[in-house]
């Protein structure tokens, strides 16, 4: 870096850390013309009335400041409960594996959300770190805003330590490119990398996924994992977690959200279904589609201006979530590579005949030693914003 650019960079953090004006620095990764070309073609889909034709895949869900919004929405409802389960148990579950994480590390946070979980591992990441690199990714660039916000309020993390990154990763060319960003940032220096809120449930190759993200962990380096889980498998416990998502109306507005912004459906949260079903020995597995049950054809605008036929009894999905068996854990975790470091889980205080359901938070490592990984805090990070 030549000494202008320095000099540019460090007017640039000063003028970001010294303004009152809720200021964002984003990197912005791919172009967004080619993701409304992506979310066109999947609504192109054959038809279908499983919810295996047409859809609309993880990422495209949160798209937009109105899916975000409605994602907000959602979170806040008590009648959502694994949202707000998930959230309340949080705290006591992270309070049992943060004594693992050693010192120095910076974070790297996989599908911001609302931001409510960041923060507390930022909280106690500064203790150790005050100097740390908070890097949230997510496909939408509204999500980012509004879970990076959340996130930092009120904690010692100076904005322009906070690089949040507009990107889809789940497409492992995009997380060749993000790895080696991270790793001119950081260095040598540790990273904890996330993976919360049973974000991993909601992609079609989950396993593929996490593989993909925890490729980028390095010796020095850890993973928290959180997703939902079951004791058991049965069609019966696969319609009590329908019910779970199935009795918010706030939920059936953000899942419809994305189809309503960039369709021009009229859309009727009746038509809002929810599959559920057993998927091998690993999960429950959840779709939740949108089908056309008005008796007839409708044509559909999409994306591009083009119109389409939806065919009665055709259906889009609009997501997809699972809870995974806690006997199948480990071979999850084992299959990408990694290592349970420490695990803690929180029982939900659901029906009778749900009792088994949950949040297991896992700290993961390269496989090797049941050693937590440490390190003291170093330069190399600051030297790439602030020189």
């Amino acid at each position: 870096m030549t000494a202008s650019e320095g000099r540019l960079v460090g007017d640039l953090a000063k003028a970001i850390d010294e303004s009152d004006f809720a200021w964002s620095l984003v990197l912005v990764g791919e172009d967004q013309r080619d993701k409304l070309a992506a979310l066109t073609s999947d609504l192109l889909g054959k038809p279908s009335t499983t919810g295996d034709g047409k859809q609309i895949t993880s990422g495209y869900a949160y798209w937009g400041i109105g899916p975000t919004i409605a994602w907000a929405h959602a979170c806040a409802d008590p009648f959502y409960l694994v949202m707000k389960q998930s959230l309340d148990s949080f705290t006591r579950r992270w309070s049992r594996v943060r004594g693992k994480v050693g010192s120095g590390f910076h974070h790297v946070s996989f599908g911001v959300g609302t931001g409510h979980k960041d923060r507390l591992v930022l909280d106690h990441l500064l203790d150790h770190n005050p100097d740390l690199l908070y890097v949230p990714v997510d496909m939408s660039s509204e999500m980012l805003r509004l879970g990076t916000q959340q996130a930092t309020h009120g904690l010692r993390v100076r904005g322009h330590r906070v690089v949040p990154v507009q990107l889809d990763f789940s497409i492992p060319e995009n997380l060749a490119e993000f790895r080696d960003l991270v790793h001119r940032m950081v260095g040598d220096e540790p990273v904890l990398y996330s993976l919360l809120g049973n974000t991993m449930a909601n992609f079609d190759h989950d396993a593929e996924l996490l593989a993909g993200l925890t490729g980028l962990v390095r010796p020095q380096d850890l993973f928290l994992l959180e997703v939902a889980t079951t004791d058991a498998l049965s069609d019966e416990l696969a319609q009590d977690a329908v019910e779970e998502y199935a009795r918010s109306r706030a939920y059936r507005e953000f899942a419809t959200s994305a189809l309503m912004h960039n369709t021009d459906l009229t859309i009727t949260l009746d038509a809002v279904q929810f599959r559920g079903a057993v998927e091998g020995d690993r999960a429950l597995k959840v779709k939740v589609v949108y089908q056309n049950g008005t008796g007839g054809d409708i044509m559909m605008m999409l994306p591009d201006r083009t119109r389409v036929p939806f065919p009665d009894r055709d259906t889009i999905r609009l997501y997809l979530t699972r809870k995974y068996a806690r006997k199948a854990l480990d071979g999850v975790v084992g299959a990408a590579g990694m290592r349970k470091v420490v695990g803690t889980h929180s029982d939900f205080p659901v029906p009778r005949s749900a009792q088994g359901f949950g949040m297991d938070l896992l700290l993961l490592a390269p496989g090797g030693p049941d050693e937590p990984a440490t390190s003291g805090p170093g330069s190399r990070a600051r030297d790439i914003w602030e020189h």
